[in-house]
């Protein structure tokens, strides 16, 4: 398990993908969502204070769990909040969000945030929590990668800087030739 820190820069790696698929503003909104859904399987410190059973890096630590999530969360914007986007994003863009794209942000958004969460608490050693179980129904044992200690600023804020560089890199690789283009235009 490592800190909060080391979780944001984890999901910060998993979202990377965003600025191959998407325009700028869209690509940085889901960046955004990700960062957002990034402590999602840590839900159960809250859950445990009101159901009994549930414990730390239980089921919300699992593929499934964050898997269904997703499903379900992406339907339900997909069918009750794409309406209301909708018409924000006619008003700001001059064309609608097909059904399947806001099913993919969503849905993608919770999967990166989540399973970035889930795969940077195999890779730490269970030295404060007790270990992930990622693959639980199917897989009854713990995983654990023992690389990465809960409480060590070189890796939290490292992975941190390592992910904001990347991030930098990939956008400035997608502008540059951009400004290069207009700039020999004079435009």
């Amino acid at each position: 398990m490592v800190e909060v820190l080391g979780h944001f820069a984890m999901a910060l790696l998993w979202a990377l993908p965003a600025w191959y698929r998407w325009d700028g503003r869209v690509s940085l909104a889901f960046v955004g969502f990700v960062l957002a859904t990034a402590m999602l399987p840590d839900v159960d410190l809250v859950l445990r204070t009101v159901l009994p059973g549930v414990h730390h890096h239980g089921v919300t630590h699992t593929v499934a769990f964050v898997s269904a999530v997703a499903l379900v969360a992406g339907v339900v914007v997909a069918r009750g909040l794409l309406p209301r986007i909708e018409r924000w994003w006619i008003r700001s863009e001059g064309h609608a969000i097909p059904r399947a794209d806001a099913y993919a942000f969503v849905v993608g958004g919770l999967l990166f945030g989540g399973l970035s969460h889930v795969f940077a608490d195999v890779l730490s050693a269970p030295d404060v929590a007790s270990p992930v179980e990622p693959l639980w129904p199917f897989l009854d044992e713990p995983i654990v990668v023992n690389a990465i200690y809960y409480a060590a600023p070189e890796w939290n804020g490292g992975l941190l800087l390592v992910a904001l560089a990347l991030h930098g890199l990939v956008v400035y690789a997608d502008v540059a030739p951009i400004a290069d283009a207009v700039g020999r235009r004079g435009v």
